[in-house]
């Protein structure tokens, strides 16, 4: 993450302050409990860096926790295809897509998050949580 000068000369829309500025402040948002003030602001800084794995996770957590589920499993899934190896956004993916009713699609991310951390008892609840939901759903 770069730290720019004062990008909001440049773009009048803009929020004050540079991308690493935009990054702590929508953390921050989203600590104190407004998830879409954090997704606006994280999306900028996302736009300005889009390798950063920090911004991009800050965002997709914003995103999810704000009710955007379609856009946190984008989210996500972007950092899962840069490192196949982030357990966090496994899981996060998962229940993105679990939340916009895509269940079956859910089902192997939260699989791959537990295979790399099956200690992790959030993990392994949320897939067999969306196991139980599948087999309930052929059983109907």
């Amino acid at each position: 993450m770069t730290h720019e000068g004062n990008v909001h000369d440049e773009n009048p829309g803009a929020p004050l302050g540079g991308v690493y500025d935009w990054y702590q402040r929508g953390v921050r948002l989203l600590k104190e409990g407004s998830p879409a003030a954090a997704a606006a602001l994280l999306e900028r800084a996302a736009a300005a860096e889009p390798e950063s794995r920090s911004i991009l996770e800050a965002l997709a957590r914003a995103q999810f926790n704000s009710r955007q589920y379609a856009e946190a499993a984008a989210s996500f899934r972007q950092i899962v295809d840069a490192n196949p190896a982030e357990d966090y956004a496994y899981f996060g993916l998962g229940l993105a897509l679990w939340r916009t009713g895509d269940v079956e699609g859910a089902q192997e991310p939260l699989a791959i998050a537990v295979a790399m951390r099956p200690d992790e008892r959030h993990y392994v609840s949320a897939l067999k949580s969306v196991r139980a939901t599948l087999r309930a759903r052929r059983e109907m």
